[in-house]
């Protein structure tokens, strides 16, 4: 394809098209990162490069992207540099959607071969966050005490049963919950039409027992607090809210929140007062250095898994995610707990 067959389009204008093209197929975490990524992109091209027109896209102005990029740009000067694994989602994300703004004819077939992306060390591909599995049953234990049956204790107590991601819960529908049978269990369903993708796809769709004890606090949640109500495809969500199915926001906001050592009355290990903290505001709450992710949850669990020797496969097969993915991002036991682990095996 030559300059002349190109089509005029901004980078605002492209970017929407490859968002819309994605909505239908991706899941909602690919479509997430690649909104966030490319709002930077965006930002770049209008106020950095000064670029309105996809067509005049050059190598050089990737190149001063990817820089302006690793040196913090778009991080509002919270960080020198970002790094090199968020760095390298950035950029493979730019180069997914230079791949699809030439397929619409806004730069070269060819051109997003351009965006070379960096090689990572194994420590690069790593984050270090993640929370330590013992503190889990305390904050489990709090719930169950003083917010029993709540929507926050039920997401806590399945996402601890069973390591299940931040999409596959909200995924769940009333129907895909079992728990007046003699063997209670979940079922994961891709539903990608519907706004419920599973990370996976057909892929991630699965069954998974849940404890008597689980399903207990369950099906009192859903008799108790939970909203009825349904979402924007007439199904019945088992986490609601008044607005219809729960967000992503709001899931994490239930981990943010519970995660906080103060909110379970554990003194500050930051030596904050709780009555003057900005982190006890409810906007702010993941701004906690002890604030974790649903993410970081999931990562705990496969820890304990593993310490309490299940079996990879078993982890694997359970979490949907390889053996490789779960030892590389999930498994965060220390040098000495593996060594133990491996001790108990043999002796």
């Amino acid at each position: 394809m030559s300059d002349e067959d190109l089509q005029p389009i901004s980078p605002a204008e492209a970017r929407d098209l490859h968002l819309e093209a994605l909505q239908d197929e991706a899941a909602d975490w690919t479509y997430q990162s690649h909104e966030s990524h490319l709002r930077a992109f965006i930002e770049w091209c209008e106020e950095k490069g000064e670029i309105e027109n996809m067509n005049d896209l050059s190598g050089r102005d990737i190149f001063q992207f990817r820089r302006w990029r690793r040196e913090g740009g778009y991080s509002q000067g919270r960080v020198d540099e970002i790094a090199p694994r968020t760095l390298a989602s950035a950029l493979t994300v730019v180069r997914v959607f230079i791949k699809f703004c030439g397929q619409i004819e806004a730069v070269p077939v060819d051109f997003y071969e351009r965006v070379d992306l960096p090689s990572l060390t194994k420590d690069d591909q790593v984050s270090d966050s993640t929370i330590q599995p013992e503190r889990v049953p305390e904050i489990l234990k709090y719930l169950a005490k003083y917010e029993y049956a709540s929507r926050d204790h039920a997401i806590w107590a399945l996402v601890w049963h069973t390591g299940v991601r931040l999409g596959g819960l909200r995924a769940l529908d009333l129907g895909d919950l079992y728990v007046d049978v003699d063997k209670p269990r979940i079922e994961l369903v891709h539903r990608p039409g519907k706004d419920t993708p599973l990370k996976n796809q057909m892929d991630g769709e699965r069954t998974n027992r849940i404890s008597n004890r689980v399903a207990e606090i369950l099906q009192d949640y859903i008799d108790g607090p939970r909203i009825e109500n349904t979402d924007d495809h007439c199904r019945s969500p088992l986490f609601t809210t008044r607005e219809g199915r729960i967000s992503h926001s709001a899931v994490r906001n239930t981990f943010y929140r519970w995660t906080r050592p103060c909110a379970i009355g554990i003194s500050c290990p930051h030596g904050e007062d709780p009555e003057t903290c900005e982190f006890t505001d409810y906007t702010k709450m993941s701004g906690c250095p002890s604030a974790r992710s649903p993410h970081d949850v999931r990562k705990a669990r496969v820890t304990r898994y593993r310490n309490d020797n299940v079996p990879r496969a078993i982890v694997s097969d359970r979490l949907n995610s390889s053996e490789d993915v779960l030892d590389l991002h999930y498994d965060r036991a220390s040098d000495l707990e593996k060594a133990e682990r491996r001790w108990e095996f043999l002796e």
